[in-house]
C-alpha cells in the first residue's frame, strides 16, 4: 500500500459513510463500483450511496441458487433507484458444476462451491476496477473485525472501501427504518444473513448471525473477504441485467 493511502486509511476512520464515498467517486470515477449480495447492509450503503452519486455502479455475484425473494428484491431495486444491477454468473452453468463436481457439491464441498460460483466470477469483475465499496461491518464475523474504512484488498489488487466498517446492527436497522430502505422479507424470519438456498438457513435462538450460513462446517466466509484464496475456473460468465438470462 503506498503512503498515501495508509494516510487516508488512517484519516478515513473518522469520516461519515457519505465522506468516504464521496472520496471514492472523485478519485476513480468509472473505475470504482458498488458489490452487494442484497443483505441489508448492502442495501443501506446502497441507499447512502445513491443520495451521493445516482449514476453509481452496482454489481451483485448471481450464484443461480439464490432465494425467490432475493431475486424480486433486486428488481425492486432496480425500480426504487433507477439502476441496472449487473450480474455476475460463474463459468459453469449449475447442471455443468454437476456433470463436472458432482451433484450436490455445495454439501461436499462448500469452498469450492462458493469459489465456483461466487469468489472467481467476482475476481474477473474485481480485475476491471481500481476500487470496490462494499458494505461489510467490523462485528459481523472476525475475518471482518479488522476492516478499515479505505484499505488495500490485498487479494484482489485493488482498493477497497467499506464506508459503514464502523456500524453496528442497530445502527444499520434505525437506518432502514428512518429511510424506508427496502430489504429482504427472510430477514423477518430468523435470517439474520441470506446467501444461497442450499446454505442459509434460519437462526435459532441464542445462535450467532451467521450460524445460518454453511450449518455444519466450520465455515462463516464465502471467499470474497477472506485471506485465502481457492483455486477454481478462470472463466467467467457476465450478463449486465438488462432482462438478459443465462442458460
Amino acid at each position: 500500500m503506498s503512503e498515501q493511502l495508509e494516510q487516508l486509511k488512517a484519516a478515513a476512520e473518522g469520516w461519515k459513510p457519505e465522506e468516504v464515498l464521496r472520496w471514492a467517486f472523485s478519485n476513480y470515477g468509472q473505475d470504482v463500483a458498488m458489490a452487494t449480495g442484497f443483505g441489508v447492509e448492502g442495501l443501506v450503503l446502497l441507499d447512502i450511496a445513491s443520495r451521493v452519486n445516482p449514476d453509481l455502479q452496482v454489481f451483485t455475484g448471481d450464484t443461480e441458487f439464490l432465494f425467490p425473494e432475493t431475486y424480486d428484491l433486486i428488481d425492486r431495486v432496480e425500480k426504487r433507484y433507477g439502476i441496472k444491477v449487473e450480474r455476475i454468473y460463474s463459468a459453469l452453468t449449475p447442471e455443468d458444476q454437476e456433470r463436472a463436481h458432482g451433484p450436490a457439491l455445495w454439501k461436499r464441498n462448500p469452498d469450492q462451491c462458493c469459489g465456483l460460483r461466487k469468489v472467481e466470477p467476482l475476481k474477473n469483475k474485481l480485475a476491471e476496477l481500481r476500487a470496490w465499496i462494499t458494505g461489510i461491518r467490523r462485528d459481523q464475523t472476525s475475518a471482518r473485525s479488522n476492516a478499515h474504512k479505505i484499505e488495500w484488498d490485498s487479494k484482489f489488487q485493488l482498493v477497497k472501501v467499506n464506508p459503514i466498517a464502523d456500524w453496528t446492527k442497530q445502527m444499520v436497522w434505525n437506518y432502514v427504518h428512518k429511510h424506508d430502505v427496502p430489504y429482504n422479507p427472510l430477514h423477518n424470519s430468523n435470517f439474520p444473513s441470506i446467501g444461497c438456498t442450499h446454505c442459509t438457513r434460519a437462526v435459532q435462538p441464542g445462535e450467532d448471525s451467521r450460524a445460518g450460513r454453511w450449518a455444519g462446517f466450520q465455515k462463516t466466509e464465502c471467499g470474497l473477504h477472506a485471506t485465502n484464496s481457492l483455486t477454481v475456473a478462470p472463466l467467467v460468465r457476465i450478463a449486465a441485467a438488462a432482462g438478459v438470462e443465462e442458460a
